[in-house]
């Protein structure tokens, strides 16, 4: 499952980062490396962007550079 694909208020430990290069790169450098947790926050009407609350602060993702991200939902009981 990709990050674009979660709903508001979900949580998901990050497995893999895609893209390449430089976007690959940025993403990296902004804390979103495997065996992260987030929760996605808030999204846009149309569904971009998505922020979503991260290693304590909030990021704002285009829906393109989230669909990069691949994740792994959190199940609560």
């Amino acid at each position: 499952m990709t990050l674009d694909r979660l709903n508001i208020g979900e949580r998901a430990v990050v497995t893999a980062v895609g893209g390449e290069g430089i976007l690959r790169r940025r993403l990296l450098d902004m804390g979103i490396t495997p065996k992260t947790k987030l929760m996605v926050r808030k999204m846009a009407p149309l569904g971009d962007p998505i922020e979503i609350h991260i290693r304590g602060y909030e990021l704002t993702l285009r829906k393109e550079d989230a669909a990069k991200i691949t994740v792994e939902k959190i199940v609560e009981e």
